[in-house]
C-alpha cells in the first residue's frame, strides 16, 4: 500500500511496506534488517552542506504542516539547526569520513589479561523513530599482541552510535570493529540503554533499560565473562 505525500508543491510516493510488513503490522515493535545501517548507493553524492541545505527545506515544511509559526523568533532558525544537528553532530556517524583513525601499538607491557573500558556514555537515536537512546558501552579484549589507545574504544563507540540506530546491530558493530582492528577474536561488547520510544511515548515505561551483549573468543568462555561482570560492577 502506497500514500502520496506532497513535499514543496511537488507530489511523492511514500511506501509503508517493510521486507513484508505493513507499517501497522510493526506498530511499536522492532525491527532490525541487518548488521549494516541500511544505506542507498548514492548516500554520499550529495556535499554535507547541500544535505543540510535540503533538510532545512524539508524540516521546516513538517513544522509548517504541524502549524507552527515560522516568523516567530524562536523558530525561525529551527530548520537549520536541526539540519546543522543532524549532518555534524547526532548523525556524523553514517559518513564514512568520520570513522576514527587507529593506530595499533606493539604491547611491550606483554599484559595479557583483559582490558575493559567501561561506562562509556554515547548518545544515539532509535531509528524507528528517531528520538534517543542514551546509553553506556562496556568493551573489553585481550591483546594479541598489538593495543590501542583507549580513547580510540571510546570513539569507536561514539562513531557507531551517532547514527540512526538499533541497540542489537550498534552492539554487534561496535564488536566486529574491535575484532577486525584488533585482529582478534577475544572481545567483548556490553550495552545497557535507555530508548526514549519507549519511555517518553508508546508504552510510557520510564524505569526499563536494554540490555545487548556481544561475546566471542576466550569470551565465550562462561568463567571469563563473569570475571567481565565483576570488573563492570566494581
Amino acid at each position: 500500500m502506497d500514500t502520496d505525500v506532497k513535499i514543496n508543491g511537488k507530489v511523492k510516493k511514500s511506501s509503508i511496506k517493510l521486507t513484508g510488513f505493513s507499517v501497522e503490522d510493526i506498530g511499536d515493535d522492532h525491527l532490525c534488517t541487518g548488521l549494516e545501517t541500511p544505506m542507498k548507493p548514492d548516500a554520499f553524492e550529495l556535499s554535507n552542506e547541500e544535505k543540510k541545505e535540503r533538510i532545512a527545506i524539508l524540516f521546516e515544511e513538517i513544522m509548517d504542516v504541524m502549524g507552527l509559526d515560522l516568523t516567530d523568533d524562536s523558530l525561525k532558525g529551527t530548520p537549520q539547526r536541526v539540519a546543522k544537528m543532524y549532518i555534524d553532530e547526532i548523525f556524523s556517524g553514517l559518513h564514512p569520513d568520520n570513522k576514527p583513525k587507529v593506530a595499533l601499538f606493539d604491547n611491550k607491557y606483554q599484559y595479557n589479561q583483559m582490558l575493559v573500558e567501561k561506562d562509556i556514555t554515547f548518545y544515539s537515536n532509535c531509528e524507528h523513530h528517531f528520538v534517543p537512546i542514551i546509553g553506556k558501552a562496556h568493551v573489553a579484549y585481550v591483546s594479541s599482541g598489538k593495543v590501542i589507545g583507549l580513547s580510540k574504544l571510546n570513539r569507536i563507540v561514539q562513531y557507531y552510535a551517532k547514527r540512526p540506530q538499533v541497540q542489537e546491530r550498534l552492539t554487534n558493530q561496535i564488536a566486529m570493529e574491535l575484532k577486525t582492528i584488533l585482529e582478534t577474536e577475544d572481545v567483548a561488547v556490553i550495552i545497557d540503554a535507555k530508548h526514549l520510544c519507549v519511555s517518553s511515548r508508546g508504552v510510557k515505561d520510564d524505569t526499563s533499560v536494554t540490555v545487548t551483549s556481544f561475546y566471542s573468543g576466550v569470551f565465550k568462555n562462561a568463567q571469563k565473562v563473569a570475571e567481565l561482570q565483576n570488573y563492570i560492577k566494581q
